[in-house]
């Protein structure tokens, strides 16, 4: 996926150690972060996004290639 074709409320589909799951863009982070605890080592060469789980409704971060438009 183009790291630039995903925006907020764009709804998204991964494959997660659960199976597949959907959900929806939070935002783009573009530098260093913490979710839930865990380090997000993302940067403006490596961005990452924050879906939230449709299923779950708890939030993670995703490197652009992970994800796919749905």
């Amino acid at each position: 996926m183009a790291k630039s074709k995903l925006k907020p409320g764009d709804k998204v589909e991964w494959d997660s150690s659960g199976g597949h799951s959907t959900g929806s863009v939070v935002k783009k982070v573009t530098a260093e972060t913490r979710i839930k605890g865990h380090k997000v080592a993302a940067s403006p060469d490596n961005p990452q996004y924050v879906v939230r789980s449709a299923k779950s409704g708890k939030v993670a971060a995703h490197k652009p290639g992970s994800l796919k438009k749905g």
